[in-house]
């Protein structure tokens, strides 16, 4: 496996384990890890249409996949949108792929990035850490795993807030403290 690739895998699960799951920011999370149904996909794109083809390809393979097998996908891209507004842009073109594939309503698209910020907060504001992966990632859903998650997680609205909250607690200095950024090379 090329380096770069290596890199982005490993650097994607260690957040994946010690800030998803470890934090509980997602508690669908550690379900379809601890089985091995999430797939990691590197994309080599430089440029968001590049990126766009390698999504369609990653979008119609795992819906070739039994969801037991692969239920979820991170289609991480290292070296393209690493500005985060453009990443942001990109996704009006991630979701017209759902709608041009037919799988508007079947899938939907999570989006996770090193700058991630919400709207109305501090670009340094911690709570944006919630969805600050190492790379520019795209975070492939199958809905009706979604629908299954959330029909066994009581109260499922309130993990947004409840996010918020840890992340509060936790500080920056517990962010940092995860070891979970981008490995530098």
């Amino acid at each position: 496996m090329d380096q770069t690739i290596e890199l982005a895998v490993e650097d994607t699960r260690r957040w994946l384990e010690r800030a998803v799951i470890g934090l509980n920011l997602c508690p669908f999370a550690k379900s379809v890890h601890v089985k091995g149904q999430v797939h990691y996909a590197v994309s080599a794109a430089r440029s968001a249409s590049q990126l766009l083809d390698d999504l369609v390809l990653e979008l119609e393979a795992l819906m070739a996949e039994d969801a037991a097998v692969r239920d979820t996908t991170l289609l991480i891209a290292p070296d393209c949108l690493a500005d985060f507004l453009d990443f942001n842009d990109f996704l009006e073109q991630a979701d017209q792929a759902l709608v041009d594939l037919d799988l508007d309503g079947v899938m939907q698209i999570a989006a996770l990035h090193p700058l991630f910020q919400f709207a109305g907060t501090d670009v340094d504001d911690i709570t944006n850490f919630t969805n600050r992966s190492p790379y520019p990632t795209l975070h492939l859903l199958r809905e009706e795993s979604v629908d299954r998650a959330v029909a066994a997680f009581p109260d499922a609205e309130s993990i947004f807030e409840k996010n918020m909250q840890t992340m509060e607690q936790l500080g920056p200095e517990g962010w940092a403290a995860l070891g979970v950024g981008r490995t530098q090379t």
